[in-house]
């Protein structure tokens, strides 16, 4: 949480008020994750930043980029680490062949690129059975993936997918409480899966079921795992003070998605990067921190120039921390 010295303004302190006495329900008690040293914060790159160019070039090699050019793209701008969504990979949602596991590792490897995570498409909000057994063995199957690539989280929804955009149209009129404890059991297997190959499942906020921290928090409680945590996407609080609950969940992450707005369209306020670096800072995070920027409907938008925006501000922040 913010230092003394740092102390969060009155607003974000009754945000986070209001939310305490909701963290002494009768769920599991929730451990913050446990770090040795001061904080120590590594931007990185979260692929889907170049969605619109990956696209372009499954569509035809000759254009747009591949992975093994944004890796390079990393490399130019000494990003260390990126994460890598796995629908970009050859025959998404099948697992990709370990001849292209192999080269994109060594191609990495050789420009001192980590990857650090992976990310699949999944609805554990869905009403059927089935369609939430599917996520549940499609992330563990993606969970040997990252092992494979040497990642060490993989990054789940809540939910909902398409066809729909509402939780509660997915779970078919099920009560919140009801649709969290059988989200939880699912990513519970998930992070029993992991536990045996050494990653975490993030579970990411991402607007509809979990729009605040303490509803993060909820979940995560009831998943009780230490092979779960929060990836904490920063453009998906959708609160009064999303800084509020960035600054709550920080001690529970385990990978982020650093947005360049605190929201989804060109409307939200443009993300304060030391703001957010120093809140990160004084949660006690040690890590990698992607990046991810979004077109959000301008023709006009250059992943490039966006992350490089982004980067120069996280690194100022990073320096301005002392």
């Amino acid at each position: 949480m913010p230092s003394p010295t740092h102390p969060l303004p009155r607003r974000s302190f009754l945000h986070l008020a209001a939310l305490a006495p909701l963290a002494t329900a009768t769920l599991p008690a929730l451990e913050p994750v446990k770090r040795t040293g001061g904080p120590f914060l590594r931007p990185a790159l979260n692929v889907y930043s170049f969605l619109e160019a990956l696209n372009e070039n499954a569509r035809d090699p000759a254009k747009g980029i591949d992975l093994l050019g944004v890796c390079d793209f990393c490399a130019r701008l000494n990003i260390e680490a990126m994460d890598i969504t796995g629908y970009f990979f050859p025959g998404y949602p099948k697992v990709p062949a370990d001849s292209f596991i192999s080269r994109l590792k060594r191609h990495a490897h050789a420009r001192g690129v980590v990857i650090n995570g992976t990310g699949i498409r999944n609805d554990f909000t869905h009403a059927d059975r089935s369609v939430r057994a599917n996520g549940v063995q499609l992330t563990k199957d993606w969970i040997e993936v990252a092992a494979r690539l040497g990642a060490t989280v993989i990054r789940v929804f809540a939910g909902p997918q398409k066809p729909f955009n509402d939780w509660r149209m997915a779970a078919g009129g099920a009560k919140r409480d009801e649709v969290e404890k059988w989200m939880a059991d699912d990513v519970r297997a998930c992070a029993e899966h992991g536990e045996k190959f050494g990653v975490l499942v993030g579970v990411q906020n991402h607007g509809d079921f979990l729009n605040t921290g303490e509803e993060h928090l909820s979940l995560l409680r009831r998943v009780d795992h230490p092979c779960c945590g929060a990836l904490v996407d920063t453009g998906k609080y959708l609160t009064a003070d999303p800084y509020a609950d960035i600054a709550l969940i920080t001690p529970y992450a385990v990978g982020w998605q650093i947005k360049e707005t605190l929201g989804s369209d060109l409307k939200s306020p443009r993300a304060d990067f030391k703001r957010l670096m120093r809140i990160i800072a004084d949660g006690g995070y040690r890590g990698f921190v992607p990046i991810e920027t979004l077109a959000m409907g301008r023709k006009d938008y250059q992943p490039a120039a966006e992350v490089e925006m982004v980067l120069k501000g996280m690194r100022e922040g990073i320096a301005a921390l002392g």
